[in-house]
């Protein structure tokens, strides 16, 4: 099975690499913008491949014939795409279009991830089938790619959502929360952090593990892949602080409203993952689980 992996460079992407650059029944392609950052270079399994650029997806497409395709790149820092909204529009939407098209000519199987930012969190945790309703520039352009996907007319499709990804990768453009809160509760600083926003983090290597078994499965349709602990980000913060046995006492609650963010956030998300549980084996790990493995990554 030839799998295409876009943003390969990202947190998810080199620990969709990482699962399946040995993987016996499988042929990777990884793709990313610019060079190759994965620990270590794939060589002729990596491909440069700037996915705003219909030509440059025509090419690495016709060139690999991917039999599935799962597609993690995306703008996904929420205030950046409200301040840039054509960017995020190319990114997350004109982008997902050529990877859809390329995907439909070579009958690929096309996995799109996606976010709990579609919906408004008026009532979390959500079932695949809850009407979204974003409340976000970000969250629109997702849903936008998520509908893209859905009527395109492809062989075949799934849409797996996801929640606060974290996780230890090297060269990564962008933090996560629980690095965040880790380095920012050893430095001792004091910080302000949210209490009224309710999620459900998701260990990297389980997003990337929930991914593989709906490519491998064929499966098809929405999948809603998270971690099975819901707190919230006052709560994340803390548990991380009590995990690595660090000073909480610098943490000062405060509404979101207080902070001046320009995207709207959804209040309470979280996903019921019972689906995923019983069609792919999905068993993601606890938070304290997930912590731990961030700390042997880390050497902490």
């Amino acid at each position: 099975m030839r799998i295409l992996i876009t943003g390969s460079n990202g947190l998810l992407g080199q620990k969709l690499v990482a699962a399946l650059r040995d993987d016996s029944d499988g042929q990777l392609i990884a793709t990313s913008r610019g060079a190759d950052r994965t620990p270590q270079p794939l060589g002729e399994r990596y491909r440069a491949m700037n996915i705003t650029v219909r030509a440059e997806v025509d090419r690495v497409f016709d060139e690999v014939g991917p039999e599935v395709v799962i597609h993690s790149a995306a703008m996904t820092n929420v205030d950046a795409c409200e301040a840039d909204p054509e960017a995020c529009a190319l990114q997350n939407i004109t982008a997902t279009r050529h990877l859809v098209e390329a995907a439909k000519r070579h009958g690929s199987h096309f996995i799109f991830l996606s976010t709990d930012f579609i919906f408004d969190g008026s009532k979390g945790p959500y079932r695949e089938e809850d009407e979204p309703a974003p409340l976000s520039i970000y969250g629109n352009s997702k849903l936008e790619g998520e509908r893209i996907v859905m009527h395109a007319g492809l062989a075949k499709w799934s849409i797996a959502r996801t929640i606060i990804v974290y996780g230890v990768a090297p060269g990564l453009s962008r933090s996560n929360v629980v690095l965040w809160a880790k380095s920012a509760l050893e430095q001792g600083q004091p910080i302000k952090v949210v209490d009224d926003q309710w999620r459900m983090p998701t260990l990297a290597e389980d997003l990337a593990d929930g991914c593989i078994r709906i490519a491998r499965r064929g499966a098809t349709g929405i999948y809603h892949l998270c971690g099975p602990d819901g707190m919230s980000i006052l709560e994340l913060v803390r548990r991380v602080g009590a995990f690595f046995q660090l000073d909480t006492s610098v943490i000062t609650a405060v509404k979101s409203d207080t902070l001046g963010q320009p995207a709207k956030r959804p209040p309470r998300t979280g996903f019921i993952i019972d689906k995923a549980r019983r069609d792919l084996g999905y068993s993601p790990h606890g938070f304290e689980e997930g912590l731990a493995v961030v700390r042997e990554q880390l050497g902490a």
